[in-house]
C-alpha cells in the first residue's frame, strides 16, 4: 500500500478513533508530508511510495536530512525539539501501520533525539501580587483583568481554556468546575475563595447578559451575534493584559499566561504537593511533561535540608 494514502488513513484515525485536536492533526499532516517529501524526491527518487520501502537505511537518511533540513533549503535548521516532533508523528504513523499488520518500518527503531529543555519561567507569590497591587479596580476592565489574573494564577489554566469560558461553566460558590483541555480531555479545576470573590466582582459590575466570562472592551454592538462571542476576550488579549501588569510590576523576565500557570504548579510542588496530583490538575497526559518543574523544586528542597537537617560536629 502507498504511504500517501495510508497517511490519510491514520490521519483520520487520530480525528475519529483517537479524539486528537485539529491541531494536533495539523501537525501531524505537516510532519508526515515532509517525511514523504523527502524520502520520495531526495532518498527513493520514486513518486509511489509504498510502506515496504521504508527500512532502517532509508530512517537514517531520512534523519540525516532532517536535521540539514533548513541549510539545505536555504532557511535555519529545525530546531532538536522541532525535530523530536517529527519522529514522534512518524513513530506513531508506524505504530498504525504494525497495529494493521502492514509490513514497513518497526516503530521501535525510530528513537527521538535528546532534548535539552529551557527552563521553565514562574513567578514567585510576592510578584503575582506586586502585579495585581499594579490594577485599577475602580473599572470595568480593571475589575476583569483582576479576575483574570486570578483565575489563571488559581486554577492553572491554560489561555485557550480561560478564554472559552462562559457564565455558566463556573461554579463561584462551590469554587470548582471542569473544563476541556487538549485532546478533548475533561479535567477539574478548583479556585480560591479570594479568585472566586474576584470573578463575581467583575461579574457583579457587568451590565450586559451575554454569555461569554470575560469580555473584550469593544463596545461596537452593531455586530449581530446571539452567541455574543464578537466579544469574548481573546487569547492574545489576555497575553497584552498580562505583560501590561507585570511591566507595571518591575518584573524583567518575560512574562505570559503560561507564566502563571508555571507559578501554580510550582507553588504547588514547593508547598509539598505531590508530582501525580500536580500532574492531574494540570492535565498532563503523560508524567513526563509535569517532571519539567521538578528541577526548579531542587534549590527549594536544597534550603530545607540545610535548614532541617542535624550537621554532625
Amino acid at each position: 500500500m502507498y504511504i500517501s494514502d495510508l497517511i490519510e488513513d491514520f490521519l483520520e484515525h487520530l480525528e475519529i478513533e483517537s479524539g486528537r485536536s485539529k491541531k494536533t492533526i495539523e501537525n501531524y499532516r505537516l510532519y508526515l508530508e515532509r517525511f514523504l517529501g523527502i524520502v520520495s524526491t531526495e532518498i527513493l527518487d520514486k513518486d509511489d511510495i509504498k510502506a515496504s520501502d521504508i527500512n532502517r537505511e532509508v530512517l537514517r537518511r531520512y534523519r540525516l536530512k532532517l536535521n540539514r533540513y533548513g541549510s539545505d533549503n536555504g532557511g535555519d535548521d529545525l530546531k532538536t525539539i522541532t525535530q523530536a516532533y517529527h519522529l514522534i508523528a512518524l513513530r506513531g504513523f508506524f505504530k498504525y501501520l504494525a497495529r494493521r499488520e502492514i509490513k514497513s518500518l518497526d516503530p521501535s527503531l525510530i528513537d527521538l533525539p535528546h532534548v535539552v529543555r529551557k527552563q521553565v519561567t514562574f513567578l514567585h507569590f510576592d510578584e503575582v501580587e506586586d502585579m495585581l497591587e499594579q490594577i485599577d479596580l475602580s473599572t470595568e476592565s480593571g475589575l476583569r483583568d483582576r479576575a483574570i489574573i486570578e483565575l489563571l494564577y488559581s486554577g492553572g489554566l491554560r489561555v485557550s481554556e480561560l478564554v472559552g469560558l462562559n457564565r455558566d461553566s463556573i461554579n463561584l460558590e462551590r469554587r470548582e468546575f471542569m473544563v476541556r483541555g487538549k485532546g478533548s480531555k475533561d479535567r477539574p479545576i478548583f479556585i480560591s475563595e479570594a479568585c472566586a470573590d474576584r470573578v463575581a466582582d467583575y461579574l457583579d459590575a457587568r451590565t450586559d447578559s451575554l454569555p461569554a466570562l470575560f469580555l473584550n472592551n469593544s463596545r461596537n454592538l452593531q455586530a449581530v451575534d446571539t452567541s455574543g462571542n464578537y466579544r469574548r476576550i481573546t487569547a492574545r488579549s489576555v497575553e497584552r493584559i498580562v505583560e501590561k501588569y507585570a511591566r507595571l510590576a518591575g518584573i524583567t523576565k518575560h512574562v505570559s499566561p503560561h507564566t502563571l500557570r508555571h507559578s501554580f504548579a510550582t507553588d504547588l510542588l514547593m508547598n509539598g504537593a505531590d508530582i501525580r496530583s500536580v500532574q492531574s490538575m494540570l492535565g498532563h497526559a503523560d508524567i513526563s511533561t509535569t517532571q519539567i518543574y521538578t528541577h526548579v523544586t531542587d534549590a527549594h528542597l536544597k534550603e530545607i535540608h540545610e535548614k532541617f537537617h542535624s550537621e554532625t560536629k
